[in-house]
Formats: C-alpha cells, sequence, structure tokens
C-alpha cells in the first residue's frame, strides 16, 4: 500500500498536458460547448489560461497575485485591499480607480456592469479553477467597453472539488483569511460553493480592512435537449482606505507612519481640507485616519441561463443577470453615496455544420442590459467616522446597451482556419447633474448652468478578421485585426479638469483598430512558447487624470495615438520536476494628435496650447516581466514537496502628459516553499501547506500612480499639478496557510 500511495502521488505530480490550440479545441464538438468557448478560448484570438496549478500552492489574497502570470497583463493597488486595476495591454492603467476599457465575465456571467465599470473586490483567487485572459480589441464579440480585451474567471467545477476543502492563511500586518470550497456531481446536477471571510490592518496607515465573499454556480441537466445554470456572487466590503501622495511624499514616508493627527504629522503624510461645518467657510486639514475615510461597499449578483439544443448541431442560449452595486465612499473631501442595480439579458443560437463542403460554427447573438440609478456626493466635515455634512452634488443617470453580433468559424482546409465576426451596438446616456453651493448659509442657491443634462446615443460597429495556420503539431500561426470601442461613462460627463461639476458632455467614444501577428511554439510535451507582436490606433483614446480634488478623476479624449509591443510567454518544464514559466509584455503607447490647452493661475489666467504629439501616454510601463523557477519532489518519501523562486519586473513610467515626472519601476524577489499530499482516511482526502516570503529583499517600491495633471505659470513654464495618486507597496512579507480536503 505505501507503494500505490507513492505511486498515486507520483502520477499525479506529473506535469500537466499542454492546453489544446484554439483550432483543436472546435474540432468535433457540441455547439454548447463551441459557444462557452467564446469566453475561454476564441477562435483566432489572442489569448492565455492561467491554471490553477500556477497558484494553487501559495498565498493569493488578490486577483494581483495571480494575473502577472499572463503576458499583456499589468495591475496596480486600487481603492481597498482587493480592489486592483487590471490592464491588458496597457487599457486600464490611464484610468483612476476600478477596471475599464475591457469586460469581465465569471462562468460566462457578465460581471461588468451597463456604464463599463469592474471592481475585483468580489474576486478572491482561491474560487477559481482557471482564467482566461483574452487580449486585443474584442467589441465584435465581447461589446462596448472591449478596446483591450476580456477576462472569464471560471470557478471550479464541483465534480474536481468532490467534497469539502477547508482553508486558512494569515500573514504580516494582521492578514488572516478563512475559506470553504464545496463541490459535487450528483445524477445530473452539480454544483461549486465558495465563501471566504478575509481580514487585515494593512501595511499603510489606515488601511484595516474586513470582506466577505460568497460564490455558487450550479447546473442542473434537466433533460438531454436543455441545461439550466444558476450564478450567484455576494460581496460585503468594509475597509479604511489611505489618501494617496505626490512623489515626494512617497519618498519621505512610504507607508504613512505617523499620519495620524493633523496637528503633528510627520513628513509625507497626506492630508484633505474639510469644511468645518460641512458645507461652507473655513476648513480644517484632516489624515485619512483622523478623517475616517474608507469604502463600505456591497455587491450582489444573480445569474440564470437556460441551455436548449434544437439538435445536435444547434443549440440555443438565454442568460439574464441582475447585478447591484451598493456604495457608501468617503475617499476624500466628498463621500459617493448610491445604489447601481443593472439588468443584462442576452439571447444566442451557435450552429455547426459544413458550408459548401467546408466544417463551420455560426453564431448569433442580441442583447440588452440597462442601468439606472441615483447617486450623491456630500462633503465629508471634520469629526472621524466619516463624519458627513451636506450635499455637494447629485447625479440621476441611465446607460444602455442593446445590439447584435455574429461570428463565422470556417475550416478551409484541414489546417487553415478563418474567423469573421461583426458586432453592432447602440448605447444611450443620460444623466442630469445638479451641483449646490452655500455661500453664505446651509441653504444651498442656483448655480447658473444647474442641472447639467447629458442625453448622447452612440452607434457602434466591431468587425474582426483572423487566420489560424496550424504548419504541424509543433506550430501554430495566428493572424487578427479587429476594433474596439468604449463610450464614455455618465459620471464622466460633469467633471471638470479642476475636479469640480460642470459640462464635459462632448466626450466622444474612444474607437481602435488593432493588428496582431504571432506564434505558438510547442515542440514536445514540456515546452510551449507564445509570442505575439501588435500595432493598434485609437481615436479619441479616453485618458483618466487626478484632479486636485482628492478621489476625483477628469476624463478627456486625446484625437489619436498608437499603441504598440510584444507579448512573451514560455513554459518549460527542462528536467523531470523542474519548470520555469515567464510572462513578458514590451509597450510602447504615444499621442499622435493631442493639444492640450492649460490656463495659469488666477481669474483672469492665460492660457497655453501643448502640442502633446510624441509625447508617451502616462501610466504604461514600458517593460514588465514575471519570471518563476520551481521544482516539485516527483518520488520517494519527500514527493509533494515543492519550491519556487519568483521574480517581478515593472519598469518605470510616466505619470503626466509634459512627460515631466516618472513613477520608479521596481524588481521584487518572492520565494515559497509548499507540501501537498495525500490522506489515507474515511474522512480526508489531501493535505495542502505552504510558506511564502515576499518582498525578501524588502524593496520599497509604487504599487499605483494614477495619472496626474500639468500646471503653467504666467510665462508659461509646465509644472506639475500636486496631486497626490502613489500607493506604496508591500514591504516584506511573511505568509502561511493550510488546505484540507474532505470527503
Amino acid at each position: 500500500r505505501p507503494a500505490a500511495r507513492s505511486a498515486a502521488r507520483t502520477q499525479a505530480r506529473q506535469p500537466l498536458p499542454i492546453a489544446p490550440t484554439a483550432s483543436s479545441l472546435t474540432a468535433g464538438i457540441t455547439p454548447s460547448v463551441a459557444r462557452a468557448l467564446l469566453y475561454q478560448a476564441p477562435a483566432g484570438q489572442t489569448e492565455t489560461t492561467i491554471d490553477r496549478s500556477q497558484f494553487d500552492n501559495r498565498p493569493a489574497f488578490s486577483v494581483a497575485d495571480v494575473l502577472r502570470e499572463s503576458p499583456g497583463i499589468s495591475v496596480k493597488q486600487g481603492n481597498g485591499p482587493r480592489d486592483i486595476g487590471i490592464s491588458i495591454r496597457g487599457s486600464n492603467a490611464r484610468n483612476g480607480f476600478g477596471i475599464r476599457n475591457l469586460v469581465i465575465f465569471e462562468d460566462g456571467f457578465p460581471v461588468t456592469q451597463p456604464d463599463g465599470l469592474s471592481r475585483s473586490d468580489l474576486i478572491d483567487p482561491k474560487a477559481y479553477a482557471a482564467i482566461d485572459v483574452i487580449r486585443g480589441p474584442s467589441s465584435a464579440l465581447y461589446g462596448n467597453y472591449a478596446t483591450g480585451g476580456a477576462l472569464n474567471f471560471r470557478l471550479r467545477p464541483g465534480r474536481t472539488i468532490d467534497g469539502v476543502e477547508y482553508g486558512v492563511e494569515g500573514g504580516s500586518f494582521g492578514y488572516l483569511n478563512n475559506y470553504l470550497a464545496a463541490g459535487k456531481k450528483v445524477g445530473n446536477f452539480e454544483y461549486s460553493l465558495f465563501t471566504s471571510d478575509a481580514r487585515g490592518d494593512g501595511f499603510i496607515g489606515n488601511s484595516w480592512f474586513n470582506t466577505q465573499t460568497v460564490n455558487f454556480l450550479g447546473t442542473l441537466h434537466a433533460t438531454p435537449d436543455d441545461r439550466f445554470t444558476v450564478k450567484f456572487i455576494n460581496n460585503n466590503l468594509d475597509t479604511r482606505l489611505p489618501l494617496r501622495q505626490t512623489l515626494t511624499q512617497y519618498y519621505q514616508n512610504p507607508f504613512q507612519q505617523g499620519c495620524t493627527t493633523g496637528g503633528n504629522l510627520a513628513l509625507g503624510c497626506p492630508t484633505v481640507s474639510l469644511f468645518n461645518n460641512g458645507f461652507n467657510g473655513l476648513t480644517t486639514p484632516q489624515t485619512a485616519t483622523e478623517a475616517g475615510l474608507g469604502r463600505f461597499d456591497r455587491r450582489t449578483i444573480v445569474g440564470g441561463r437556460w441551455e436548449h439544443d434544437f439538435d445536435n448541431t444547434t443549440t440555443w442560449r438565454n442568460q439574464f443577470v441582475f447585478d447591484d452595486r451598493n456604495i457608501s465612499q468617503p475617499t476624500g473631501t466628498t463621500s459617493a453615496i448610491g445604489d447601481f442595480p443593472s439588468y443584462n439579458y442576452m439571447s444566442d443560437i451557435t450552429k455547426r455544420g459544413e458550408i459548401f463542403g467546408l466544417e463551420s460554427t455560426a453564431y448569433f447573438g442580441a442583447f440588452y442590459n440597462t442601468l439606472t440609478a441615483s447617486s450623491d456626493s456630500r462633503n465629508v466635515m471634520p469629526g472621524g467616522n466619516a463624519k458627513l455634512g451636506l450635499l455637494q452634488s447629485n447625479t440621476w443617470s441611465s446607460t444602455s446597451n442593446y445590439g447584435v453580433r455574429a461570428r463565422e468559424e470556417l475550416k478551409l482546409a484541414p489546417n487553415l482556419t478563418a474567423i469573421a465576426g461583426i458586432g453592432w451596438e447602440t448605447t444611450v446616456l443620460k444623466g442630469i447633474n445638479t451641483s449646490y453651493r452655500y455661500p453664505t448659509t446651509d441653504v444651498p442657491i442656483a448655480v447658473p448652468g444647474v442641472p447639467i443634462i447629458a442625453d448622447r446615443q452612440f452607434q457602434n460597429t466591431a468587425p474582426e478578421l483572423a487566420l489560424l495556420y496550424k504548419l504541424n503539431p509543433e506550430w501554430l500561426f495566428r493572424a487578427r485585426v479587429a476594433t474596439g470601442y468604449g463610450t464614455p461613462q455618465v459620471g464622466n460627463l460633469f467633471i471638470l479638469s479642476d475636479g469640480t461639476n460642470g459640462n464635459n458632455t462632448q466626450l466622444r467614444t474612444q474607437k481602435n483598430i488593432g493588428y496582431d501577428l504571432g506564434f505558438d511554439w510547442t515542440p514536445n510535451s514540456t515546452l510551449k512558447f507564445s509570442a505575439t507582436g501588435f500595432y493598434e490606433f485609437f481615436k479619441d483614446e479616453l485618458v483618466s487624470q487626478a484632479t486636485q480634488v482628492s478621489g476625483v478623476s477628469y476624463m478627456f479624449n486625446a484625437p489619436r495615438s498608437e499603441h504598440r509591443g510584444v507579448e512573451l510567454a514560455a513554459d518549460w518544464k527542462f528536467y523531470p520536476g523542474w519548470r520555469f514559466t515567464a510572462a513578458y509584455t514590451y509597450l510602447e503607447q504615444y499621442y499622435t494628435e493631442y493639444t492640450e490647452d492649460i490656463r495659469s493661475p488666477g481669474g483672469g489666467g492665460t492660457v497655453f496650447s501643448f502640442n502633446r504629439a510624441g509625447n508617451k501616454i502616462p501610466g504604461i510601463s514600458p517593460h514588465e516581466l514575471t519570471a518563476r523557477l520551481g521544482y516539485e519532489q516527483m518520488w520517494g518519501p519527500l514527493a509533494g514537496l515543492g519550491a519556487f523562486v519568483e521574480v517581478q519586473w515593472k519598469d518605470s513610467f510616466y505619470m503626466d502628459n509634459a512627460n515631466l515626472q516618472k513613477a520608479p519601476g521596481y524588481e521584487l524577489v518572492n520565494l515559497n516553499v509548499h507540501y501537498k499530499t495525500d490522506l489515507i482516511s474515511d474522512y480526508f482526502k489531501s493535505l495542502n501547506v505552504y510558506f511564502e516570503v515576499r518582498n525578501v529583499f524588502d524593496r520599497t517600491y509604487v504599487a499605483s500612480a494614477n495619472n496626474i495633471g500639468n500646471t503653467v505659470t504666467a510665462g508659461g513654464l509646465q509644472g506639475l499639478s500636486g496631486t497626490g495618486s502613489i500607493y506604496a507597496g508591500s514591504p516584506r512579507a511573511f505568509f502561511a496557510g493550510m488546505k484540507l480536503a474532505f470527503k
């Protein structure tokens, strides 16, 4: 029996097989599977799948810990512990908060709301079996906002959990996460349930957090032709939030120590000026701790899907999602308060067959989604615990998208597949913004030009074409030309460059067309290498920059810009037990047409115009690399013991349009030791323990740097706005965890 157990463990430690290529994934499958692959590995798309084996044996608190495994991905710390800004090819790096310019799904259910906003607070990486990263303009298939691509998070299937798994991990700065995964396949029903409770003190002053997540997926095969799927996600977030620093403050005091009171502050402590009475007059500088800044949010998503097979070649799918984002966010001088319920419906047909004797997969679908909300912005006043003053502004908004999309995959020859797709969409933005002023008393007066009314309609079309050429079992060549589009958010239409409420309703849709050329080389089961070069041309690119008002960003259109780069990925099992992986991205993004007007100080200041053509787009790091060397003992008494060393490199990047200031780059080293073994028991299946040191050499680095604005003197000399935009990354940290699987 010991020998048998050792053999079983050895078999379990064997390297995972290389994932099939996109062209082979569509061979001999059902229409419903073909439809599911449009979220996972759509033929012709530039995509990477991050498998659970790449993060199962390490601490994974946020999605930032796992997405670095894919080329083309960059991450930055957002406003909260798990609020991570995710970018594909720099798509979201130029935005101040949340996730924009890409579309996110969970098990095929959209978790990007109709206004294009996604947030990663609800994502606990331990829940997932895999994450699909689809890179490049993708609006033909995914619609509005998919200018950078898409992500699909796949919950662990119940049949692979086959019981219950309990895990706990903790470490530096008071971090503790308890989680539970349960799943089973019983007859025609399969379910997966994941719950977690994470909390910690944070490594920056005023960054304590407490967050709970529930994620459920269930599928019933009611008849041989009908399948019903239910999805449920809920996340509660309670977190304190530090203020962002200027680069000078960051160098002085990156972790904001001694920043508890406004009277006797340490160097480098950012403050925010709050109205003493909550509406006008004298102000008092307050630290984030004094003011009680934070976020208190809830996100609830409920989805249902019905799939019906008309025959063995045709599947009809209907899907409905209710998504409610409820927020209370005193993040600076004001607090955003609102409820954002949305509804998303789609219906589509997928058919497999032949056209002129050629193997064909055809898809046609229609969709409608809408979000209607009323949100308030209230002044924060001194007194602690995010004490609220009077109303600063109110916005009623409505965002609706509807359209159709079609796609055809045609095998022209046994080794050549052509893909063509197109999407058409109408977006309607409506909003009324009312701002309030209190010159003398707590009774507001009418403000000229208020309320500001926005009523915009955008129509967009996005075609795409791709070719896949399978030269032989080792080489797959990819070529693609595709388009994307993203409309502004209603809230962008009412914020001016100085951070105050005003008319910015002239914003236009950003559009891009991208060309991808790449290959996948898989000479054997131990090596896979992928390379992609891309060149994208943007028109009216939406770029965000921080304003003088804390927590408020301004959005503008840059008429023309260009993005180009290279993405490399390697996975090499060069010797039994050894594995080397690497993901590298090179990005060069710059304005080709953009003139920025800046007014010098004073009521009658002079307006100066600056040609930004040739300047780098701020927020874009030109080089990013994640590389890992690991070893897994595959036999003998130490079978299941493993370790790896990981290097993360992010190059410095500009923070402003004038390219006057750079956020410094960094290199980090992480070390991990882990052990997994099967258990011989009537109740227990396996045990997994791990220990990891992050940032081994204790480097101080910038984890987030939002774009900042430029200023100009009366003599025309450019400068920087002095807006706080930086969060420091974690110093050296130690983590340990354990997972126990039950039968």
